[in-house]
Formats: structure tokens, C-alpha cells, sequence
């Protein structure tokens, strides 16, 4: 039977993350994933804010062009425009980034098995024994913590016992080559409780590329059927006539907040698997970063030295309690069905006091909270060395 210190179930952004760091540790990591190649069924916009910019080293050519302005559209498309005078987002070439850190990851040590279906997993005297199939063989490993970063309906979640995503919105996006929008690169968002039920559609444009998409909740709106809708009233706006249509995407956001249990001794969540994604916005990829990153120095320090307690460190309460205003403006966004309420909220915005607010929403450096761990209880040496 063979035997990792870590293995990690999903290879999305933040199952990628923590396995390269793990692996740069000289921790023996499997990675696996069901996907047989990381450019199969993006889920994501790929929207980075400029915090993760700052903070994180992210390949440039992994980057489209920067974006500093956002639009704020009312169901009648009364418009707010907004512009930062910083580089706010940047639209990331997912495939591209995926299989750049995947590279990383097998340079540093780490064993990549695509095409695999995690079964299940059960408690061992050193960890867990993982059932893992690939090729119609289920293989039994085992491993000293497992790491579940498999999505807003954690399968790794449940047989570890950890807290689940009950409320989640859905979107999907066409994503084009090829479409112009006149001003340049800017983010489009429209809010409209009948195309987008509880959250926005939007136009993600960076000169490149376009991301048209909906999101909503899922039983108060059919999302193919809106996306088409949306895309018919938006011709005035984004011309499409010689644009290519590259790919679909689509999938749950858990938009609950960071789940309270996310680690155990068994092994811990990452990811939308945690929740980790703001109630307010549905951006994931700071919180994603930023919590797998956490999730690689906890790890370390606990396959160390065994103490229990680094765990304490991984803490989704101590994540909760810094989102409670994000959490009610959710609820909020949740209770606006009429389209006559969100036109009236959307005039409201355009006030100069509450456009000040808009830009704090769309502009703020906050997107996720810094919640660092005791490093006299990680150790010094393995904090660091991360």
C-alpha cells in the first residue's frame, strides 16, 4: 500500500497552491483530480483583486490586462461608472496558470494522478486509508492528512466528518475571443433579480478576452435560459458579431461563508470546500490563496512535531467572526426579488455619499480577512520557511 504525508483531492486553483507548498517542504504529496487535464471544465471567472496581485507572486503571462474600471447597471440600465486609480483586477488565463503551478507542483516532488475519483476514506491508527479509482482500479493509500479541495459539495468533507455548504448560488458564463466593448477594459455589473436572483450578470472585459455570465440562486432561476436572455439585452453594449465563442463555463459558489469546522486530525478543507469565498462579492480566489496558503503552514508544523493543537491555528470560526457584516449584506441581496426594489437600491447608490460605498465594495482591499496563525505554536522554522 503505498503511503503520502498529504493527499490532496482537487486540483483547482487551491489544491494546486497548497500541494506546491507542501511539496517545496519536501513533504511526499499525491495530488489527484478527476479531470485527466487542468484546462477541462473551468468553473471560475478568474478574477484576481488587486490584494492578491500584491501578495502573491502570480506568473505575468498568466495575467491578462489590468482593469480600473466598473460599471454598476440598474434593471433599466441606469448606469453608475466607477474608476480606481489603482490597477484593480486582472482577468487570469486559468488553463495556463493551472498548468504552470501543476508543473511546479512535479518539479518540487509532487505525484500527479489525473483522471482519478476519490471513493472514500476512513480513520487509520496514522491518518486515513483513501480509496481512490482510476483507470476502473480503486487504490487504497494511506496518508497522514487529507486535504479536501474538491468543491462546493465536498464529498472529502463528509468522511472527515467536517462542516457542508448548505447555501450556494450558481453561474455560468460564455467566455469569447474577439468581442469589443467601447472604453476599454472594465467590469460590467448588472443587477436584476429576475435574470440574476440574488446576486449580478456581468461583463468581464479586459480587451482580450470577455466573460459574459448570470449568477443566482439556483430554485428562483433557470441559468442557461437567463444567460441567453441576458446576452440579447446586452447587444448594445458588447459587440459580438465577430467574436469567438471559446468555451462555457459554470458551476455551485458557496456563498454561506468560511464553514465553522474545517479541520480535524484527519486532515482539513480548502478551498470552496471550506466556504472560502466572500458572501458578499462570490470572489474566491483571494480567500482561496490566501486559506490554502494557511492551510500549507498548519499542515507542516502538524506533520512535524504531531501536536494537535497547530490545528487550533485552522480555525473557521476565527474566519467567521470577521465576516458578519458580509454575511447580512448577503442576506439582504438574497430578499431582493422585485426588479422595482434593486432599481430603487441602484438609485440610492448613485448618491454621493452611497457611491462612496460602491467603490468600498468594488475597490476595498479587504476581500478576505488576515487571520494569522500563532507561530509560537507553528514554530518559528516551518512558518518561515513557507
Amino acid at each position: 500500500m503505498e503511503a503520502f504525508d498529504v493527499t490532496i483531492i482537487g486540483a483547482g486553483l487551491a489544491g494546486l497552491q497548497c500541494a506546491r507548498l507542501l511539496g517545496t517542504q519536501g513533504w511526499r504529496v499525491l495530488l489527484a483530480d478527476r479531470k485527466t487535464s487542468l484546462d477541462q471544465k473551468i468553473h471560475t471567472t478568474g478574477i484576481f483583486v488587486r490584494r492578491t496581485l500584491q501578495d502573491f507572486d502570480l506568473p505575468e503571462d498568466c495575467l491578462g490586462p489590468t482593469i480600473s474600471r466598473v460599471s454598476l447597471y440598474s434593471p433599466k440600465h441606469r448606469v453608475l461608472h466607477l474608476e480606481s486609480e489603482h490597477s484593480e483586477y486582472r482577468i487570469g488565463k486559468m488553463a495556463r496558470l493551472y498548468q504552470r503551478y501543476l508543473n511546479q507542483c512535479m518539479h518540487s516532488g509532487v505525484e500527479w494522478w489525473p483522471g482519478a475519483t476519490y471513493v472514500d476514506s476512513f480513520a487509520s491508527c496514522e491518518g486515513s486509508i483513501v480509496g481512490i479509482r482510476v483507470g476502473g482500479k480503486t487504490h487504497s493509500i494511506k496518508t497522514r492528512l487529507l486535504i479536501g479541495a474538491d468543491g462546493a459539495c465536498s464529498r472529502v468533507a463528509a468522511d472527515l466528518q467536517l462542516d457542508i455548504n448548505r447555501e450556494w448560488i450558481v453561474g455560468v458564463e460564455d467566455v469569447y475571443s474577439g468581442a469589443f466593448l467601447d472604453g476599454g477594459p472594465q467590469l460590467l455589473c448588472f443587477l436584476n433579480p429576475l435574470l440574476a436572483p440574488g446576486y449580478i450578470a456581468w461583463i468581464a472585459y479586459d480587451g482580450e478576452e470577455a466573460h459574459v455570465g448570470v449568477g443566482g440562486y439556483p430554485n428562483r432561476f433557470d441559468p442557461t435560459s437567463a444567460l441567453q436572455e441576458f446576452q440579447q439585452r446586452i447587444r448594445g453594449l458588447l459587440d459580438l458579431q465577430t467574436a469567438i465563442r471559446l468555451e462555457r463555463r459554470g458551476g455551485r459558489i458557496p456563498v454561506g461563508g468560511v464553514l465553522k469546522k474545517i479541520v480535524c486530525k484527519r486532515g482539513l478543507l480548502i478551498g470552496d470546500a471550506a466556504g472560502a469565498v466572500s458572501p458578499l462579492t462570490a470572489g474566491g480566489l483571494d480567500p482561496c490563496m490566501r486559506l490554502s496558503a494557511l492551510a500549507a503552514r498548519v499542515s507542516s508544523a502538524y506533520l512535524s512535531n504531531g501536536n494537535a493543537a497547530v490545528l487550533n491555528d485552522y480555525s473557521g470560526q476565527a474566519f467567521r467572526s470577521k465576516f458578519t457584516s458580509r454575511l447580512w449584506a448577503r442576506r439582504i441581496a438574497s430578499s431582493v426579488r422585485s426588479p422595482a426594489l434593486a432599481e430603487l437600491m441602484c438609485g440610492f447608490m448613485r448618491l454621493p455619499g452611497l457611491s462612496r460605498l460602491a467603490s468600498r465594495i468594488f475597490f476595498g482591499n479587504g476581500s478576505f480577512p488576515d487571520v494569522e496563525p500563532d507561530r509560537a505554536t507553528l514554530g518559528l522554522l516551518v512558518s518561515d520557511k513557507l
